[in-house]
């Protein structure tokens, strides 16, 4: 069984004992489809079920009830051992490394409420060579883009990914419209390091052995999404990078079908930093906004 997460456990316990999934959203300044969502990863990790459906509101099941007096028990601990510190505000720096894609179009808009959180901590942003490179002895927390295989650090999986195509409203009006992905292969596309996306893409939609010439190759995600929203061609975008421009109109998805990606983004740190203060906090903080953006764009979608 995996260990379940402290924003999973904050989660439950505020349905637990408010009774509402509503009101565990306000108190917790989330969504209720992000607390739906947190709910939904611990009883995956659990492996059994702790609400049930009453009515038209929301209840514990017998095991639930159970388990949630033992979440309590665990948050109590928690914030009893919190008081163990000399009561300051954290200080110090926290450099933190993060793939350029994610960094721009997700990261970097949220930031500012951490940094309002902690503001004696000093932050530092950077990017890693490749999404999933992890050497960097400078940095104390890692957001890495891979399969989840780091020997001999900690790894927590922040996000996984769903792919579909994107591109500019005015792109797909001077194409006269997608109706079928089979028209793709022979329209402008955009690849990300190589061409491996669009054949995955297009092979489970029944698009098989194609020639993908031409078009034009980047080597960093956030390159692919900025031609997309210019009108450059179509990409694979993905619900993270993605979804604050679909929202925004930016970027349309002109076919439902959607792929899970084989990777995924995920917290790396050492051992030895992974115990340390501010990078739990740092942990904590990006659980919650991760799990909000995820449940706000599958809503929105």
């Amino acid at each position: 069984m995996r260990y379940p997460s402290m924003t999973a456990l904050r989660a439950f316990e505020a349905v637990a004992r408010l009774g509402s999934v509503s009101d565990a959203a306000r108190e917790l300044s989330l969504t209720r489809s992000a607390i739906s969502h947190q709910l939904g990863v611990l009883e995956e990790s659990l492996g059994f079920a702790l609400t049930e459906r009453i009515g038209r509101g929301i209840g514990l099941t017998l095991q639930g009830e159970r388990y949630a007096g033992e979440a309590r028990r665990v948050l109590k601990i928690l914030q009893e051992a919190a008081r163990w510190d000399d009561g300051e505000e954290m200080t110090g720096r926290l450099t933190v490394s993060c793939t350029p894609g994610l960094a721009t179009y997700w990261l970097c808009q949220q930031i500012g409420e951490f940094r309002r959180l902690h503001p004696k901590l000093a932050l530092h942003l950077c990017s890693p060579r490749i999404p999933d490179d992890t050497s960097n002895d400078e940095v104390d927390l890692f957001i890495a883009y891979g399969t989840g295989d780091w020997p001999e650090q900690d790894v927590l999986q922040l996000m996984t990914l769903k792919l579909f195509p994107v591109c500019s409203p005015g792109l797909a009006n001077r194409l006269g419209g997608l109706t079928h992905p089979s028209q793709l292969p022979s329209l402008p596309l955009l690849h990300l390091v190589n061409h491996t996306d669009w054949r995955v893409w297009l092979a489970a939609n029944g698009i098989q052995n194609v020639k993908l010439e031409g078009g034009i190759t980047f080597s960093d995600a956030h390159f692919v999404q900025a031609a997309a929203i210019s009108g450059q061609g179509i990409a694979i975008g993905d619900n993270m990078l993605s979804g604050d421009a679909l929202a925004r109109g930016l970027l349309i998805r002109p076919f439902d079908t959607t792929i899970a990606s084989p990777s995924a983004y995920y917290i790396v740190t050492s051992p030895e930093k992974s115990t340390r203060r501010d990078v739990q906090a740092f942990i904590d903080w990006l659980q919650l906004r991760a799990a909000d953006a995820i449940a706000q764009w599958s809503a929105a979608r």
